[in-house]
């Protein structure tokens, strides 16, 4: 009895031992790796690191926000529209690239309101509305994720102190754009505008290239830049999208940082 009590104990070891092993093995599992192609202008493109370059794009900063599972393709580029972006084949080489479960963030609207410039000029509510149509269908049929972004603020003040905002529609037509076909939003045009409104008109500098003669060797006559981001304003814009994916998409969310 003794002998049979023994064997059964050692039978169940066994089976736990392989259960626990079991366990670890899907433990150890790698989490299944993701890319995010970032589509837009000067905003969120790339910066040189050359000289001390003092501007950042806050698509260049992103990837710190994410764990190795995640990889980021930023195709952002400095003064482009939905239109030169589509015309110039860009848009084609980053779609050519999305595959199912891959996520498009897409941010444009500084540059398509430049009416002086037939190569770029996408007016919101026709030709901007439809080139975003183009890009979030385009993302949906390769079975890929789209965002849509709302264009950070340009930093703006009257003699009063008080802010004013210099987009237009562009913002309202991406909101309606998310809503109308359920499609994902990081509401930045929103965020930014609160912050600095927040911030006010001398503390805003900061967000922005506010710089001084003796700054940086890079610019000896220093820089005053309202539009395009400082370091500190690019963090912050990050900042920003990562606070609105941990709102609204959980399944980007989770290859968060901590």
């Amino acid at each position: 009895m003794k002998k049979s009590f023994y064997l059964f104990y050692f039978f169940l070891l066994f089976i736990v031992s392989i259960n626990i092993e079991s366990i670890n093995a899907q433990t150890d599992q790698p989490k299944k790796s993701i890319t995010i192609f970032m589509i837009g202008n000067s905003t969120m493109a790339d910066k040189p690191y050359k000289d001390g370059n003092p501007e950042k794009g806050w698509g260049q900063i992103f990837p710190l926000y994410f764990s190795e599972e995640v990889n980021i393709e930023n195709h952002a580029v400095n003064g482009r529209s939905t239109k030169s972006f589509i015309d110039e084949g860009r848009w084609d080489s980053v779609i050519n690239k999305v595959k199912s479960d891959d996520f498009v963030i897409m941010e444009f609207g500084h540059n398509d309101a430049k009416k002086e410039d037939p190569k770029r000029f996408a007016d919101a509510n026709t030709d901007y509305k439809w080139n975003l149509e183009k890009f979030i269908n385009e993302t949906l049929v390769k079975g890929g994720i789209p965002i849509l972004a709302t264009p950070i603020v340009r930093r703006r003040f009257d003699e009063q102190g008080k802010f004013y905002d210099v987009h237009g529609d562009y913002p309202k037509v991406v909101r309606t754009l998310s809503e109308n076909m359920n499609v994902y939003l990081l509401d930045l045009h929103k965020k930014s505008k609160e912050y600095i409104i927040k911030l006010g008109a001398e503390r805003s500098k900061i967000f922005y290239l506010h710089i001084d003669a003796d700054e940086y060797s890079s610019l000896p006559e220093g820089k005053i830049d309202d539009t395009h981001l400082s370091p500190t304003g690019a963090f912050r814009i990050c900042d920003f999208a990562a606070d609105e994916i941990k709102l609204k998409i959980p399944q980007l969310a989770n290859f968060l940082k901590n």
